[in-house]
């Protein structure tokens, strides 16, 4: 099977086990959200900052070592094995110990109890990070798609029956330690790798050398993605929080439907073509372009029917999630062709630039968050979406200096995706403003909505850009074109 074929094979397997799992994992989050409130959800998000935090340090950056690396002997995953197992163990200690001083910092002690039984699933992790890595480095993404449903199911059902019996916050944290112990026994029992009683200090510098990077690259990444969590949930509470998380978990959402079926399958095959610039870029090229066409739509329709989206999903005690979820949509559009932008310097041997691009956005998130926690979560919103646009050319800067890419060329392959999204969004406000009967139920409106926004994009592509529609339906269908 040609490297093409694997890919494309590997995405289809991933988007089984992304939207799959997402289909899912919404239900169950939204069956959550009406059976507990926005507290639940708070206290949950802030032990999940502490617990997202620990985790950048528990595989130090050893399984996207496994995945790039050229050469792989058998000593490297022993390694790296008996390394993520030791920290696990020492983290879980840590965690008992400490978690009374996390939950003193916010002034909420529900939160060390909590955050104690959450830490069981570094044990989980630990075992199987290993086994995840060489199941991705060789493309065996359909383990990946049947570990995700099933560890999906087993929490949600645990979650919902636990909510339903009453134990309120705790439903959250049995789902958490539900989908931790069973993901890890999919992948043990999928993994033909078993460990040996090796532990290399040859081996473990090389993963570590390339490893730091990678953990400096989460360690910022975590800055970037959740201290507004963090300084929301301290200065603002855990129900403003509550009503925040549930916003960026739906943009959370989108952004892992649309996006993470391609880059789970980009790092190893970008890590293929790394001595073929040219043929990276011109895969880049189409990677960008072809999430956009749907991104694009998906990320301004969200915008646009926000309330009714809410309000159907979640009811109408969640409508203070509604201006967050608009602004946020809006970061969307542009994370979801920027995904790609790590992936190729991580596969072009430049993980140092990726820690950087981290660094600068930490700071930038940081002080943008402390400038507006105060004025309330809708200015937090608004904060981390402007700076993201504002710093959006410094990535694109470091790209062209590895596989040399066109800036003109790269930004005019937007043009057909977002003119058709431009028209979409007018026939939207002009059915919702002039056409709709607002006395209407929120679900049918928003099921007008969302089809007539899906035909006139549809139409509009196909007329603005036909050779680019035939090009998709010759890439994803060969067999009937031929």
């Amino acid at each position: 099977m040609s490297l093409r074929q694997k890919a494309i094979h590997g995405a289809m397997w991933s988007a089984v086990e992304k939207w799959g799992a997402q289909l899912v994992s919404t239900i169950i989050f939204l069956l959550l959200a009406r059976l507990l409130g926005a507290e639940a959800f708070g206290l949950v998000a802030l032990a999940n900052v502490f617990m997202h935090f620990m985790q950048i340090f528990l595989d130090q950056g050893f399984a996207q070592a496994i995945i790039q690396k050229d050469e792989l002997e058998p000593e490297h995953l022993d390694t790296a094995f008996w390394t993520s197992v030791l920290m696990g163990a020492l983290f879980i200690l840590a965690i008992l110990a400490g978690a009374g001083a996390v939950a003193n910092f916010y002034n909420e002690p529900e939160l060390a109890p909590i955050i104690r039984w959450m830490s069981i699933s570094f044990l989980f992790s630990g075992l199987s990070s290993v086994q995840a890595a060489t199941l991705q480095r060789d493309m065996q993404f359909k383990v990946f798609a049947a570990r995700s449903l099933v560890a999906t199911l087993a929490c949600g059902v645990a979650g919902i029956g636990a909510a339903l019996m009453g134990l309120g916050i705790w439903s959250l944290v049995i789902k958490e330690i539900v989908f931790g112990s069973t993901g890890a026994l999919m992948l043990w029992s999928s993994s033909n790798w078993r460990p040996g009683f090796r532990f290399s200090p040859k081996h473990f510098k090389e993963l570590f050398t390339y490893g730091i990077n990678i953990i400096g690259l989460n360690f910022l990444n975590f800055f970037n993605l959740r201290s507004d969590d963090m300084l929301i949930g301290y200065f603002l509470g855990p129900v403003a929080l509550g009503y925040y998380s549930v916003a960026y978990r739906l943009l959370l959402i989108m952004i892992k439907l649309l996006t993470t079926v391609t880059n789970q399958v980009a790092l190893p095959t970008f890590s293929r073509m790394q001595k073929e610039p040219e043929r990276m870029r011109k895969t880049f090229y189409k990677v960008t372009q072809y999430t956009s066409l749907i991104s694009f739509p998906a990320f301004i329709g969200m915008a646009i029917l926000a309330p009714e989206l809410i309000h159907t999903l979640f009811g109408a005690e969640w409508m203070p999630s509604v201006p967050v979820m608009r602004i946020l949509a809006f970061s969307g559009i542009l994370q979801s062709v920027y995904q790609f932008n790590g992936t190729v310097l991580l596969a072009m041997g430049k993980p140092s630039w990726s820690l950087g691009l981290q660094c600068l956005g930490m700071f930038r998130n940081i002080t943008i968050f402390l400038f507006l926690v105060h004025s309330g979560i809708v200015a937090v919103a608004i904060g981390f979406v402007a700076g993201g646009y504002v710093f959006s050319p410094i990535p694109l800067m470091l790209i062209k200096k590895v596989i040399r890419i066109n800036f003109v060329e790269y930004i005019f392959q937007f043009l057909p995706p977002l003119t058709a999204s431009a028209v979409m969004a007018g026939a939207l406000f002009f059915m919702q403003y002039t056409i709709l009967d607002w006395s209407l139920n929120n679900t049918l409106i928003l099921l007008m909505s969302l089809g007539l926004g899906g035909l006139v994009y549809a139409v509009t592509l196909a007329s603005v850009s036909p050779k680019l529609i035939k090009e998709i339906r010759n890439n994803l269908f060969p067999a009937a074109v031929s």
